[in-house]
């Protein structure tokens, strides 16, 4: 059964990437359809496995779901557009809840992928993670939604999979019109959800009432068992609590829900948002954290992974049903209160000088993209605003710039937007790459870092580290910078470097571009053990490519490593070892080599006195020496 799942679910994939490479989609479906085109290696190993154990049979059947959910999705998207009179906005929404659904439904598959009922090769599952992360980035880029409300659907429509369509039967439309007028807004809100998502699971819409029904029973149950959760989707109601019509309560005069406290100000919210934890804070206060320089969740102290604030509407309908229940007067909300930004005035101010980046006046294009520069530096909302006034193509047009000074403030502009995580694909869609790869081979000296910069900052995204690293001349350039450039230009050009290469192909083309030559230098370069931490750091990512490993070695770079084993600092002696290691591996060239040259007492050495990695490493190589000398 699951052979057969697996198989289906590889035609699945099969006629979805050709859909991506023939037809016109939307930017989402696009960026859908390229993600599951990765996935045909995966699935082949699955097939090959054959396995029949329930939990591998469970999982091929759940990734099967998802992809059939992905497919109808990227379908809907090469669908006709509406009509000019339905309402736009409301069909983005739906559009975005559904995308936000296939996201949750393929990451959640790949992360429950049963390692222990497949032989995934190292290769293969470079992929999965690779996709895994993307998906995982592209549900922080839509911003954040209960995923409690994502499962509690998938569970009941697993459930109905076998019987929803042969159980079901037409409703009274009269029946269903009273019942839905007894719906509370937030409960209709569930009902749109449950038919949006059913839509792309293959559910009839004649089914979506009982479905709907069993979701806001299963949420109201979560509530009682489990008050702890940050959003909840229904609240339990009690007549006998509520306060007359006439009578308004402040909030601390009656027991508050723990979840409708902002965890900052430990006051009601008035305006919920979720950050990229699942967390909720009044929006005024996180805003405030954030724009103090704090990138963690102050509740978790977890790293926020993008600075993005998602309006949380089901939490804050039940804040406004709590208060009517309680006779309490409702909070009101202001949007951009606590803002480090007064958005009338500086929106003008900000538009004023985006038209300015395109005017005839060299110096007024120079003093606007400076002071743009400035600006997108302090704060998330300037990055937004300046994002929403245009301001990204028309500092794209300015990397063309002859003058160095205006390029400069434009490639650095850009480098500050990228920060907010929205405006990296703004800027990779506006055409960025390639400019900025001009500015990295020909601009000033400063313009040349801030572009390497920009490169590392936009490469964050797993989508961009593809696109970056196809793009003729990015990784020459970064190698060439990181050849001659400045102290500061080669720490750029080595972070970004470092983080190109994650992907797979990117060693290929770093090492083909000539790395190891500055890498080789920053080894022996003492004088900075800044220099050889980074060098070692990137080595340690390209030894685990074959063919890599192999210009490593020839690049005489094992003595240097050797040396480091016996005089360099705690971290670089680890570092060295693991690429030592990654050398020797099923080499015996390489393992001779490092015993002709002595490491078998730095080794000794740092078996016992290293931390624990250095020492499993250590430890690793001195059995294979030993086995060496054996034979």
């Amino acid at each position: 059964m699951a052979t057969a799942e697996a198989a289906a679910a590889a035609e699945i994939v099969r006629e979805i990437a050709a859909v991506c490479a023939a037809d016109p989609l939307r930017a989402d479906c696009l960026r859908l359809a390229r993600k599951v085109s990765l996935l045909p290696h995966l699935l082949a190993e699955v097939a090959d496995a054959a396995s029949a154990d329930p939990e591998a049979v469970a999982w091929v059947a759940d990734l099967l779901r998802a992809l059939q959910a992905a497919k109808r999705f990227i379908t809907l998207g090469r669908a006709p557009p509406a009509p000019p009179a339905t309402d736009q906005d409301v069909i983005d929404k739906n559009i975005a809840v559904q995308f936000k659904y296939v996201t949750w439904q393929l990451q959640a598959a790949l992360t429950n992928l049963p390692h222990s009922c497949f032989q995934i090769s190292d290769e293969v599952q470079e992929e999965v993670d690779l996709v895994r992360g993307q998906l995982k980035r592209e549900m922080e880029k839509k911003g954040a939604f209960d995923v409690n409300v994502f499962s509690k659907i998938h569970d009941i429509l697993v459930r109905h999979a076998d019987t929803v369509g042969s159980q079901s039967q037409e409703p009274d439309s009269q029946a269903e019109t009273l019942q839905m007028e007894n719906f509370s807004s937030d409960q209709l809100e569930l009902q749109n959800v449950a038919l949006l998502v059913s839509e792309i699971s293959g559910i009839a819409k004649s089914d979506i009432k009982k479905i709907t029904s069993e979701l806001i029973e299963g949420l109201e149950n979560t509530i009682v068992t489990d008050s702890a959760k940050p959003v909840d989707v229904e609240s339990q109601k009690s007549d006998d609590t509520k306060g007359s019509p006439d009578e308004v309560k402040k909030p601390e005069s009656v027991a508050m829900p723990e979840d409708f406290r902002c965890p900052i100000s430990l006051e009601l919210m008035r305006d919920p948002v979720i950050v990229s934890t699942g967390q909720t804070y009044e929006r005024a206060f996180i805003q405030r954290w954030i724009d103090g320089g704090n990138r963690t969740c102050p509740k978790t102290q977890q790293k926020l992974q993008n600075l993005t604030l998602t309006p949380n509407f089901v939490l804050r309908s039940l804040i406004l049903q709590w208060c009517e229940e309680k006779g309490i007067e409702p909070p009101t909300r202001s949007k951009y209160e606590g803002s480090s930004v007064e958005v009338g005035e500086d929106r003008l101010a900000i538009e004023a000088l985006v038209r300015n980046l395109s005017c005839s006046s060299l110096d007024e294009r120079k003093s606007a993209a400076a002071e743009i520069r400035s600006l997108a530096k302090k704060s998330t909302d300037n990055r937004m605003l300046l994002a929403e006034s245009g301001a990204i193509p028309a500092l794209v047009k300015l990397l063309s710039s002859k003058d160095p000074k205006t390029q400069e403030h434009a490639v650095t502009s850009l480098l500050n937007l990228s920060i907010y995580d929205q405006n990296k694909e703004l800027i990779v869609v506006g055409g960025a790459i390639v400019p900025i790869i001009q500015v990295l081979r020909a601009g000033s000296m400063e313009a040349r870092e801030n572009a390497a910069a920009a490169i590392f900052s936009l490469s964050l995204i797993d989508d961009n580290k593809i696109m970056i690293g196809s793009t003729p001349g990015a990784i020459e350039a970064l190698v060439e910078l990181l050849q001659g450039g400045s102290s500061r230009g080669r720490k750029d050009a080595a972070t970004a470097l470092f983080n190109l290469c994650i992907y797979q192909a990117n060693k290929v083309r770093a090492v083909r571009a000539g790395i190891l030559s500055p890498l080789v230098q920053m080894l022996q370069d003492s004088s900075s053990n800044g220099a050889t931490d980074e060098a070692l750091t990137i080595l340690s990512v390209l030894v685990s490519h074959h063919e890599c490993k192999t210009a490593i070695a020839k690049a005489h770079t094992i003595p240097f490593l050797i040396d480091l084993l016996r005089s360099s600092q705690a971290r670089n002696k680890e570092n060295a070892a693991a690429i030592l290691l990654a050398l020797c591996k099923k080499d015996a060239q390489n393992l001779a080599c490092i015993g002709r040259l002595g490491a078998q007492i730095p080794l000794t050495e740092l078996s016992k006195t290293g931390s624990d990695r250095a020492k499993r490493k250590a430890t690793s190589l001195l059995e294979h020496l030993s086995k060496l000398q054996v034979l």
